[in-house]
């Protein structure tokens, strides 16, 4: 009886056990989504634009970070040939971009997504009356620009050169949403920044344009690294940026469409 007893505890034992697996399976490593980062360096001006799209490339690609860079093109462009590591570069103007494509950095070639023009950024109610770019010579104004070296700097030499007014500025700022904030904040009584950044500031600023600005439209081209990490996921950021959807976002924002 002895035996008896211990030959079906064993039988018990053996059953539980096979039972047991079969109920708890492990789970499958396919069923995560694999986690990748997208880094994209980006013109400080388009900040906004590119926010909104991030919400929008993460929902569609579960476990992907999209880590943005924003900045100064100039200064994004000097980062990547000394080096810095990143999957997509969009630029504020072509020669900026060009830094890096002659580098030879960038797959094939860049595509020009949106364009921009300058405007007069002011406090609220424009209370220095400013009416036109020859104002922003006055001397009883303290006006702000960006750096020469920046492309909205490089837009404002261009529209100085064209109308052969000279402006004095109190300052030269590192890039545009730099030079927004100096007149938000009463630094400064009036600046050059692109007509989307004063989209973006709201009743914060009052925007003045002026039709000298047509002689120095920017392009922003966007482009994929030739040293991508994720160089498929790049170039479907691309294809979000210069397809209908981008293209809305940025036309909503003020910027000019595709050309």
């Amino acid at each position: 009886m002895k035996l008896r007893l211990l030959a079906v505890g064993a039988a018990a034992l053996v059953l539980a056990g096979c039972g047991g697996g079969a109920a708890d399976p492990a789970p499958a490593e396919s069923a995560f989504p694999e986690e990748r980062t997208l880094t994209v360096f980006a013109a400080a001006s388009l900040t906004d634009v590119f926010t909104e799209l991030e919400t929008r490339f993460e929902a569609d690609n579960p476990g992907v970070d999209v880590v943005l860079n924003y900045g100064a093109s100039s200064d994004l462009a000097q980062q990547l040939v000394n080096g810095g590591p990143a999957d997509v570069f969009a630029a504020a103007s072509a020669a900026t971009m060009a830094t890096v494509t002659d580098a030879g950095l960038i797959e094939g070639t860049p595509e020009v997504f949106a364009q921009n023009e300058l405007q007069i950024v002011t406090a609220p109610g424009n209370p220095e009356n400013i009416t036109g770019f020859a104002d922003l010579a006055r001397p009883d104004l303290q006006v702000v620009v960006c750096a020469p070296q920046v492309p909205c700097g490089a837009a404002a030499e261009k529209i100085e050169t064209a109308t052969g007014i000279t402006l004095t500025p109190v300052s030269e700022e590192p890039d545009v949403r730099s030079t927004l904030g100096r007149v938000t904040t009463g630094n400064a009584d009036a600046g050059l920044v692109y007509v989307t950044d004063v989209a973006s500031a709201g009743d914060s600023v009052e925007g003045i344009a002026f039709p000298e600005s047509a002689s120095a439209v920017t392009d922003y081209p966007i482009g994929v690294l030739t040293s991508a990490p994720q160089p498929e996921l790049a170039r479907a950021w691309t294809d979000l940026v210069t397809g209908a959807d981008g293209q809305a976002v940025l036309t909503g924002a003020g910027f000019v469409g595709a050309p």
